[in-house]
């Protein structure tokens, strides 16, 4: 590894804004960056499904021996705020200036990507077709993974920077996620002359969260209450009410368990205040299990292990890109990079964790070669 040319890359990459859906002039950046260095670029069409100014990248390394087609994946865009962003390095740790956040989630991920396509091309070390997609729009709602075009990747087996904690951690099982959009239906009237002449949204919500069961339910499932919106003024009774629900689970058939619980208590409060709540239940993403045994944990494990690190598979509470890729049949997987305080003004990483990423990287191409 170049250390010094990664972390200047880094340095520079974070400089560029990439906030969700308008990732397309650090897009443009960064294909011009891969193109340099001899891959096929190829920009799909996801931003126009989702509102965005550009699509993913898919990047393709020619491969000079048979072995098979691996993907390395990690997002461009990043949260607010995110503009203007001034790195600074301090006791060899790289920070924003406080004033924003750092972005290392994820360009720390896409720095060391970039590294290791440059070992490997400038050691001329053997590999097999070699994929990289770098999405946009990951922060919100995975609709970069969500709307890939699919048919450009032939990898079934992929590796996506973009987790916290150590390296050598590898996310190996995520929930799945239900979004409940609840718009609660009241009846307006005056809250001083004629309450009783109303029905207050605001109440009907409340009757349905206090009877639901939030927060933790079990060791494999969530659920929250996360968005209330409604009312204009003290004196008007309330006429309609926007909520926002999730729940998770590592279980679907739980999952389905506590989405059913709640919409059946939004029904039966709607019932007790002779009144209706239209409802938009919907999976955003499905959850996965990568089992310890499987050919893609092998593998990520073996290559740790040969870098002297210590492999830890691991379960996450989060969404990511990685369950997205399961759900469409690739096994898929998500490295930890050493990233600190994401989404914070706090946020920071260690130089020498994103040197082991881009190492990681290099062994997990090496382990392909060598299986």
């Amino acid at each position: 590894m170049d250390k010094e040319r990664l972390v200047n890359e880094f340095i520079e990459m974070v400089q560029i804004s990439s906030l969700s859906l308008k990732e397309k002039s650090f897009a443009d950046y960064l294909s011009s960056k891969l193109r340099d260095m001899g891959l096929e670029v190829h920009t799909d069409h996801a931003g126009e499904k989702c509102n965005g100014n550009t699509g993913n990248i898919i990047a393709k390394l020619k491969g000079n021996t048979s072995a098979p087609p691996i993907m390395f994946g990690a997002h461009m865009d990043t949260v607010v705020p995110g503009e203007s962003i001034k790195p600074q390095i301090r006791d060899g740790y790289i920070y924003s200036d406080g004033t924003t956040i750092l972005g290392s989630d994820d360009k720390a991920g896409i720095a060391a990507i970039l590294e290791a396509i440059r070992t490997i091309k400038e050691n001329n070390m053997k590999h097999g077709d070699l994929e990289f997609v770098f999405f946009i729009a990951e922060e919100g709602g995975l609709f970069g993974s969500k709307h890939l075009d699919y048919s450009k990747v032939q990898s079934k087996m992929a590796f996506i920077l973009d987790s916290g904690g150590p390296v050598g951690d590898v996310i190996v099982q995520g929930p799945a996620q239900m979004k409940i959009f609840a718009d609660f239906k009241g009846k307006a009237a005056h809250a001083g002359v004629a309450p009783e002449k109303g029905i207050n949204a605001i109440q009907v919500a409340s009757r349905a969260i206090n009877s639901m069961k939030l927060l933790r339910i079990d060791h494999e499932t969530t659920a929250n209450v996360g968005v209330i919106s409604g009312g204009s003024a003290t004196n008007i009774v309330v006429d309609a009410v926007h909520v926002k629900f999730e729940a998770r689970s590592l279980n679907n058939d739980k999952l389905q368990a506590q989405s059913d619980h709640m919409v059946d208590c939004i029904k039966k409060a709607c019932e007790e205040f002779n009144t209706t709540c239209d409802l938009q239940v919907t999976l955003n993403y499905p959850a996965f299990t990568i089992e310890k045994e499987s050919p893609v944990a092998k593998l990520v494990t073996q290559a740790i292990e040969g870098l002297g690190l210590t492999a830890d598979l691991k379960s996450t509470g989060g969404g990511s890109d990685t369950n997205i890729l399961n759900g469409n049949g690739i096994a898929a997987v998500t490295l930890a990079i050493g990233m600190n305080n994401v989404h914070t003004t706090a946020e920071n990483i260690a130089i020498a964790d994103i040197v082991k990423s881009a190492e990681l990287v290099t062994a997990i191409i090496q382990q392909v070669q060598n299986t």
